[in-house]
């Protein structure tokens, strides 16, 4: 856990410069510390709609040495512009002096901190690590969980689906330079019978996986965050709820999940990643879905672990 410096600093960390400082593994501990910690305090985050489906997004959270704000741009639109579709920054404040110490590059901290988020979901409710695993979605979000399950489970393969054939061929080729063996399918539900892990991070502007999934399947649901928007069929949702584990990231699910709320699910029910961490044995039957829809909280894991780490 990070401890506050009293040495004044304030550095701007290019995308390049804020994931050196964001290692996996050690990324994937401090979520877990933010989750026992009970001096993290998360105010509801603002989501404000912009103009052609665009949100603004303004998530603050602190704990007893650390205050962090991040503040991005989500546009869906900028997929089919070749942009980005995230842009912004997390700003991260010394408790003590108010002091500003890092600012953190927005769209790494929010592409390496959710695929953080689902490995540790991963790690403590998959019920076959070993893959071969499926990304739903080959964009930044799906580099990133490439990245942080290939460095912190077994997988050897992978199998990528997208909408964007030369996005699926190039994150392949990604897969095959770290030494997996992978392949594009056009068809996610079909491939969804070999998968034992499952991914989709998507802009989530439809159902793209409707199969049911096999009993030892794990899927991380990352791409949707409001209420109106949708990854998963309901049918899918549904079948896990009846037969499986349903666990979302945070008690906030209950108002941003789109693909359990579309489904007529009651997420106030669900156990959340907190449940899972903090419980001595935390029960799996059945396939796994795990609904993330992020969290503040996870940004400041992300700044307590940048703050930790000396640059190179």
């Amino acid at each position: 856990m990070y401890t506050s410096d009293p040495t004044p600093t304030s550095t701007l960390l290019d995308a390049a410069q804020t994931a050196a400082r964001l290692p996996y593994p050690l990324l994937v501990s401090e979520l877990a510390l933010v989750l026992a910690d009970p001096a993290v305090q998360v105010p509801p985050r603002l989501v404000q709609p912009l103009p052609g489906g665009a949100r603004l997004l303004i998530m603050p959270a602190l704990d007893a040495n650390t205050a962090i704000t991040k503040l991005i741009t989500f546009t869906p639109a900028n997929a089919a512009r070749g942009l980005a579709t995230i842009h912004g920054d997390v700003v991260v404040f010394d408790v003590a002096t108010g002091q500003r110490k890092l600012i953190l590059d927005g769209p790494t901290v929010t592409a390496r901190r959710t695929a953080a988020v689902s490995l540790l979901a991963a790690q403590r409710l998959a019920p076959n690590t070993r893959g071969p695993l499926l990304i739903v979605g080959a964009g930044v979000q799906g580099k990133a969980h490439l990245d942080a399950f290939a460095e912190g489970l077994s997988i050897k393969e992978v199998v990528i689906a997208s909408r964007s054939a030369a996005s699926a061929h190039a994150l392949v080729t990604h897969a095959q330079s770290l030494g997996l063996q992978a392949r594009v399918v056009t068809n996610a539900d079909e491939a969804l019978a070999g998968c034992p892990l499952v991914v989709t991070c998507t802009p989530a502007s439809g159902v793209v996986l409707s199969t049911l999934p096999r009993s030892d399947a794990f899927i991380a649901a990352v791409g949707a965050f409001t209420p109106q928007m949708v990854e998963l069929g309901p049918e899918l949702c549904r079948y896990v709820a009846d037969n499986g584990t349903l666990v979302v990231d945070t008690v906030d699910a209950e108002h941003e999940a789109g693909d359990l709320l579309q489904a007529g699910l009651d997420v106030t029910r669900l156990a959340s990643l907190a449940d899972v961490i903090r419980a001595d044995a935390f029960v799996v039957n059945g396939p796994v879905l795990f609904k993330s829809c992020g969290w503040a909280g996870w940004d400041l894991a992300a700044a307590r672990t940048a703050l930790a780490v000396l640059p190179h």
